[in-house]
This record gives structure tokens, sequence and C-alpha cells, in this order.
């Protein structure tokens, strides 16, 4: 794979490198305990250390009025069948992330802009007041947060992740949500008493323990420690808490036993995993993160993916996408099994009550009928 020469300062706190053109071109916060203290900045494979200190790229936030607040899913791979998202695009800036081809509806690039021009649905929790409240809606588990991550940086101020949750805790909607982030313990006053009642659970990502190595895959998401932490505080407080160790991606993080048993001793009791889906303009993204940060095995780990893929980036088939197919993913597969069978992940399902669902009516009371 080619060099590519891009000043450090272009990358520095970011996922991605470039505002990579999209497929349809035509031509300060408060302080937060992410966990990244102690932690020093990450020097490219190969490098003593990175050089230049000049300041990020700057998030934007912009504001849209959502038209609905809950989106159906009838993918026979994907376990539920509504999500909602209250932000487009995601500070956190995983380099993998499978939802940055999105950006490109907006003409904006899937590269640095999905990170840094961000867009929030300012009016969601209304919106959802409002579907929630419809003649005939029938309660199902709502996901939240399953393309971009809704405990993200601006969620500190913006607060719309609580007002969502604040609209199914008054309705009595059940809903589990996944993040990276440890702001989801701000809210644990609203979770958890729901969480009592078969109405939420949690699932934190954790994709490595090596903080180096997260530190590039996941610039401004919390820290593996600090995750590990979370998890523990949900478990401790009686939410219902699993692990995501997605995306497995061949010769990068290599740790996945040693993740399932931390999240194990820290109190999570399910666990999933993908391998990385690089879609659309995610493949060219990703190849480039590779060149910048692991120049020396950047082609045995494309090769590897392909290998999962069918000698492709990226395959979309519904039997094969979320893990790969051919010897390496039965590799994975059979670790990941292997590993969660004698900790003792997933022996019961995370159960949610649809039972104790009372629609909203206009003014945000219960109906009488």
């Amino acid at each position: 794979m080619p060099d590519v020469l891009i000043p450090v300062h272009a990358i520095k706190g970011r996922g991605a490198a470039t505002r990579l053109a999209h497929r349809f071109s035509r031509d300060e916060r408060s302080a937060f305990d992410d966990g990244w203290a102690d932690e020093s900045p990450p020097a490219a494979e190969g490098e003593a250390g990175a050089e230049g200190e000049r300041r990020a790229p700057a998030t934007e936030v912009r504001f849209e009025d959502a038209r609905s607040a809950l989106s159906e899913n009838d993918s026979p791979d994907i376990s539920f069948d509504r999500s909602l998202n209250p932000y487009r695009g995601c500070e956190h800036g995983c380099i993998y992330c499978f939802a940055r081809p999105t950006h490109s509806y907006l003409d904006l690039s899937p590269g640095l802009d999905f990170e840094t021009k961000l867009i929030a649905k300012r009016n969601i929790a209304q919106v959802l007041r409002g579907e929630l409240g419809r003649r005939g809606y029938r309660p199902s588990h709502v996901a939240i947060g399953t393309a971009t991550d809704c405990y993200q940086p601006i969620e500190r101020e913006l607060r719309l992740t609580r007002s969502v949750i604040e609209v199914l805790q008054e309705a009595r909607h059940p809903f589990a949500l996944v993040t990276k982030s440890s702001g989801v313990e701000r809210d644990l006053d609203l979770i958890a008493p729901m969480a009592a009642q078969r109405l939420a659970a949690v699932y934190v990502t954790v994709t490595t323990l090596d903080a180096d190595l997260a530190r590039r895959l996941e610039p401004r998401a919390a820290s593996p420690a600090r995750r590990l932490r979370t998890i523990r505080t949900l478990a401790e407080a009686g939410v219902p808490v699993g692990v995501s160790v997605a995306p497995q991606i061949p010769f990068l993080n290599e740790d996945l036993e040693q993740v399932l048993e931390a999240a194990w001793d820290a109190g999570a009791r399910s666990a999933f995993y993908t391998v990385i889906r690089l879609p659309w303009e995610v493949a060219p993204l990703f190849k480039e993160w590779l060149a910048l940060h692991y120049p020396q095995r950047a082609a045995r780990v494309m090769a590897r993916i392909q290998d999962m893929r069918g000698g492709k980036d990226y395959d979309a088939d519904f039997a094969s996408r979320m893990k790969g197919s051919g010897l390496w993913a039965e590799l994975v597969a059979q670790r990941f099994a292997k590993a969660t069978a004698r900790l003792g992940f997933n022996r019961e399902r995370i159960g949610m009550d649809t039972s104790l669902f009372r629609p909203l009516g206009a003014e945000g009371q219960g109906s009488l009928f």
C-alpha cells in the first residue's frame, strides 16, 4: 500500500484523516471523565512519536426537525425491528463505523465531516411522544444508538437521549441502548428504575483492552478501562448489561478472550460480536487509516478481511454481512463461542416486558382508553 502523506495535525484527535469525497459528490467542551487523562497519545506504527500540536478540526453541530423518531427494520440478521438515533454523525470518530456513508446523503464527507459536522434531531422527543400515542401503536423494544452513539460528547449539552428516555419511561416502553461512552451513567436515575421493571438494558462496546489501539480506532470514545468501569456501575445499579466486542478486525484487536473475561468480571452477562464491515466509502477510509497508523501490517489486514468477504472488501449478503464467511470468519466464531461458554455469557436472555405500556396523550398524560 502506498505511503499516505498527511500532516499530523490533520488527524490529531480524529479518526479519519481527510474529507474523503462521497459517492454522490459533484466536485471546546467542559472537562469530562472519559478515562483518557492518564494516557499518552499513540504514535504511528514504526514511529517514535508524532510532532506538531496544532488544533484538531473543530466540531460543528447543526439542528434538524425530525419527521419521524422510530425507524423500522426487517433485516433478517438484526434482532430488533425498531431503532432510534438522536444524532447523525458521531464525534467518537471510529474509523470502522458502518454508518459513515449515511453522511453522503447529506452531501457531506463520510470522512472528517461525519465526525465534525453533526446533525442533532432537536425535536426527537416530541416526535417520539406522538408516535407512541398513535391509535393502534403496538410496543416492541426500541434499540437506541444503533447507527451513531447516543451518548457521544454533544449529548452532555444537548441531552436529546435523556429526553427520549424520559418519554419512554413515561410510556413504560421497553428499550435497549448501545454505547462506548461513560455518559450513560448520568441517566441511571431513569434507566435503573426501568430496568427493575424489565424495561431497559444497556450494551457497552469494548473493542479491545489495548488503550493505544483504542485511541487510534475510536479516538474520542471513552478508554477501555473507563468502559469497564461503566459496565460495573450499571451492573451494580441492577441494570442488565451486555458487552459488544464488535467489530473484530484481523491482526488488530486480537484480545477477544481477554475483553470478554474483563467484561464478565465487571458484571456483563450477555455478549455479541460482528466482524468489520466496509460498505461504500468506509473501505477507502479504512485503508487510508491503516496506511497511516499500521503501514507494516496494512496489506495483511486487508487480505484477511477480503478472505472473510469472498475476496471483496465487503459483501452485503444478509447471510454473511455480520459474521463473514470462510476459514477466518469460522475461527472468530469458534473463539467467541468457546470463550462465552466458558465464562457463562448468554445463558439467560434479556427479556423485555411490553405489557406495562401505556399510550401517551397529547399533553404527555397516560391515555384512559
